[in-house]
C-alpha cells in the first residue's frame, strides 16, 4: 500500500515549533482555528469557479489553491466532517462534472492534481491517486496539445517542465503538484524536478534585493506575483529532503526574499499592491501569502522566531480585519497580467470573496496550527 512520506523534517519542525509566543494568545475571534473554520465553511458553500475561454471552462487554479488550503486546515484541526465535505465536493468530477477537469497542458491547469493527491492521503482511494499522478506526470512528459511551442520542446530537452514560462506564479503551481506527487509516491523524481525548476526560476528572475519583477518587461514588484513565489518556496522547502543538492540555493533565495519583505511591511502589518510603493493600496492576497511564507519559516526553524514571528503575527491580525461578515476577504487584486506602468497596477479592480484571497487565509490558518 502506498503511504505518504513522514519526513524527518516534520519531526524536527514539531520540536522547533512547540511554542512560538507570537503564535499564541490570540484576541477573541482572531485565532486561526476560528478564522479558518469560517473561511473553509464559506468555501464549501461556494460554487465551482469557471476559468478559460471557449466552450469548455474548467475549475481555476485559484479555486484549487483554496481547496488545498481548506484540506490542510481540516487536517490540522482533525475536522473529519470538513474533510468529508471537501471530498464530497470532488465526487461529481468523476462523473457528471468531469467536463470541469482542466486539460493538463498548462501550469495553471496541472496544479489541479494537487487536490486529488491530497484527497488520496485521506481516502486511500486509487482514483484520486491515478488522477493526481497523471497531472504531475504530464507536466514533465512529452509536450502535447495546442499550447506546445518550439520553446516547450527546448525546455523538455533540457530536463525542465515543457510548461516552463519563467513567470513567477509558476513557482507555486509547478512545485505544489510535484511536491504532492512526491508525498504520495515517495519517488524523489518528483521533488527533484521541482527543486531544479525552482533554481532555474531563482537564477533567472530574482533581483538583488530578493524580490521579483512581474515580468522581464514589467519592472514592478507586484504583490501577489511575489506572493506566489514566496508561498511556492515555503511549500517546496517543507517537502524537500535536507540532502537535496538544490536545497541551499533555494533556502538562500527564500531567506533573501523574506528579509526584503520585512523592510516593506506597513506599520499595520499589511503589504501593498506594489510592494515597494508606499502610496499604493494595501492588498490582502499578497499579505496572506507573505504571512504564510513567514509562518512556515518560523515553524520549521528557518527564520528567526522573534523577528519573523512578530511580523507574521502582525500580518495575520491585520489580514483578518479584511474579512467581512460573510467570511469573504476584501481588497483582493483582480487577476492581473503583466503591466507596463505603475498606474496600471494602482488601477486594478479590488475584489471581495475572490479565491485568490480566500486561499492564503486558509494556508495561514493551517500553518499557524501546525
Amino acid at each position: 500500500m502506498r503511504k505518504y512520506l513522514l519526513l524527518s523534517s516534520v519531526l524536527i519542525s514539531a520540536v522547533v515549533s512547540l511554542a512560538q509566543p507570537a503564535f499564541r494568545n490570540w484576541p477573541k475571534g482572531a485565532s486561526p482555528k476560528e478564522v479558518g473554520k469560517r473561511v473553509a465553511e464559506r468555501f464549501i458553500l461556494s460554487p465551482h469557479g469557471k476559468y478559460g475561454s471557449g466552450t469548455s471552462p474548467h475549475i481555476p487554479y485559484f479555486e484549487v489553491c483554496t481547496w488545498y488550503g481548506a484540506l490542510q486546515f481540516a487536517e490540522k484541526t482533525n475536522n473529519k466532517e470538513l474533510v468529508n465535505k471537501l471530498t464530497e465536493r470532488f465526487q461529481p468530477l468523476f462523473s457528471a462534472e468531469a467536463a470541469l477537469l482542466p486539460v493538463p497542458d498548462h501550469v495553471d491547469y496541472n496544479v489541479f492534481g494537487s487536490i486529488p493527491l491530497e484527497l488520496y492521503k485521506h481516502t486511500k482511494d486509487e482514483r484520486y491517486f491515478n488522477m493526481g499522478k497523471m497531472y504531475a506526470d504530464t507536466q514533465w512528459g512529452q509536450p502535447a496539445g495546442p499550447r506546445v511551442t518550439p520553446k516547450a520542446h527546448e525546455w523538455h530537452q533540457k530536463g525542465y517542465s515543457w510548461q516552463t514560462r519563467l513567470w513567477i506564479d509558476d513557482m507555486y503551481m509547478i512545485t505544489l503538484v510535484q511536491a504532492q506527487a512526491y508525498r504520495a509516491t515517495a519517488d524523489t523524481t518528483y521533488i527533484n524536478r521541482a527543486a531544479r525548476e525552482m533554481v532555474l526560476y531563482l537564477d533567472s528572475l530574482q533581483k538583488q534585493n530578493g524580490l521579483f519583477f512581474h515580468a522581464p518587461a514589467s519592472p514592478f514588484y507586484w504583490g501577489r506575483g511575489n506572493g506566489w513565489m514566496a508561498a511556492g518556496m515555503a511549500e517546496l522547502l517543507k517537502a524537500l529532503p535536507k540532502n537535496n543538492p538544490e536545497r541551499p540555493r533555494i533556502m538562500n533565495g527564500y531567506k533573501t526574499m523574506m528579509a526584503s519583505l520585512l523592510k516593506f511591511q506597513a506599520d499595520d502589518g499589511m503589504w501593498r499592491q506594489l510592494i515597494d510603493d508606499s502610496e499604493s493600496w494595501k492588498e490582502s492576497s499578497s499579505t496572506g501569502m507573505f504571512a504564510f511564507a513567514m509562518i512556515t519559516g518560523v515553524k520549521n526553524g528557518w527564520l528567526d522566531k522573534k523577528i519573523y514571528g512578530n511580523a507574521a503575527r502582525k500580518a495575520w491580525l491585520a489580514l483578518i480585519n479584511y474579512i467581512d461578515s460573510n467570511a469573504d476577504i476584501t481588497e483582493i487584486c483582480e487577476g492581473t497580467g503583466a503591466g507596463n506602468s505603475r498606474q496600471y497596477y494602482l488601477d486594478r479592480k479590488r475584489k471581495t470573496g475572490d479565491f485568490h484571497g480566500q486561499a492564503p487565509v486558509l494556508w495561514c490558518a493551517a500553518a499557524l496550527l501546525q
